[in-house]
Formats: structure tokens, sequence, C-alpha cells
């Protein structure tokens, strides 16, 4: 469940990675060297997203939140395949209008079941929404503060499709850096951190999956 819901949380910040596929710095901003900023780093925004402490956060509500719809389902789902079990274990010893009732009560359960499934699937794309954009709006000033203490004129995302990166050396990956600057400048926003959560490497992630919620299968009437 965790690795699903961590696949539906970057399926969809590829929605908003766009936006830093080049974070440049305001003319006239200072560098370090006291010059025109000049430096190109990488970021992963998926990763860095997901890997600060409200990031964490966010991911353990999401999967709290979700539970109880999940479970739910599941039991729908149960239900429609013991019909379906007693259907198929009845065969021909069932009398024929026995036989027309359960498979219409199947056939009624299983419609409620793909609207409930589908209204689940709305209704988790719209909080992973709502969070990618919180999240995104704390982290966008924290990559521009960052650019230009640093004099970085462009920032790429090599975990968006967008910006296709053929090479970077991992010294220009500033992932690690910036979720650091953002944990130490928001203050009291730690929360229960995932045990499969773990630091950036500066390696550029796989494609993320499509959010999906995903409960079990219902066999097919045949």
């Amino acid at each position: 469940m965790k690795k699903q819901l961590l696949a539906v949380i970057l399926g969809a910040l590829g929605a908003t990675a766009a936006a830093w596929a080049q974070a440049a710095a305001p003319a006239g901003s200072a560098a370090v060297s006291g010059g025109v900023p000049t430096k190109i780093g990488i970021i992963e925004i998926q990763n860095a997203l997901v890997s600060t402490k409200d990031g964490q956060k966010a991911m353990v509500e999401f999967q709290t939140k979700l539970e109880p719809r999940k479970k739910e389902l599941e039991k729908k789902a149960a239900d429609i395949r013991e019909l379906q079990d007693k259907l198929q274990r009845g065969g021909a010893a069932m009398a024929e209008t026995a036989k027309q009732d359960l498979t219409r009560q199947i056939d009624q359960k299983t419609k409620l079941y793909n609207r409930d499934m589908q209204d689940a699937q709305d209704e988790a794309d719209q909080e992973q929404r709502k969070i990618i954009d919180e999240l995104s709006g704390k982290l966008t000033p924290v990559i521009d503060r960052y650019a230009q203490a640093n004099g970085f004129a462009v920032i790429l995302d090599v975990s968006s499709p967008q910006t296709p990166v053929m090479y970077a050396s991992a010294s220009v990956n500033i992932t690690k850096d910036i979720i650091d600057m953002y944990d130490k400048t928001m203050p009291g926003t730690a929360g229960p951190k995932p045990a499969t959560t773990s630091a950036p490497k500066p390696a550029a992630p796989p494609a993320p999956k499509p959010a999906t919620l995903t409960p079990p299968a219902v066999k097919k009437q045949p």
C-alpha cells in the first residue's frame, strides 16, 4: 500500500514539474562570487517534494485518509466474488430462476462497485492535487532563494520527461540541498517518516507511474 501511495504521489507530480524546468534567478541578483549568475544545476523535484518533512507527513496523512475507502472497496469486491463462486458451484443443479436472480445480484453489485471505484479515484485525484499544490507553493521560493544565493542561472528538473537531460554530473545535483534548506526554513513541519522513504540519490529517478487507486479485481461473468 505504501509503495502504491508513493506511486500515486509521484505520478501526480508530473503535472507540476515543468514549473521548475528553468528556474532562472532574477536579473541583478547577487551570486556567491558577486558576479552574474552562470551556474547550471539539476534537481529531482519529485523526490524533493516527497522527501521533505512536509512531504513525508502528507504521504502518511494521504495513506490514512484513503485506507477506509480501500477497505470498503475490498469488502465489496469480496462479496461479488463470493456470489460469483456460488453461481459457478451451483451450475446445473440450481433452478433457472435462482440462477437468474443470482446473476442479477452480481450485475447490480458490480455496477455499484465500479461506480464507487470511480468516485474513490476522483477523490484521490482531487486530494493529491491539493497536496501537490500546497507543497509546490512552499518549495518554489526555496529553490529561488537557493539559486540566487549560490549563483545559479538555470536549474533543470531531471525527473521531468519535459526536460530530457542526457547527462549531468552528480556534483551539480542540488536536490538534497533543497530538501535540507526547505526543512530548515519551515520549522515545526516535521511529521512521521515512512520507513521506505530515503534521501534522494544523484541519479535521475525512473519515470513516475500514473496515479491509480487499485482495489482487488472483480471477476467478469462469462
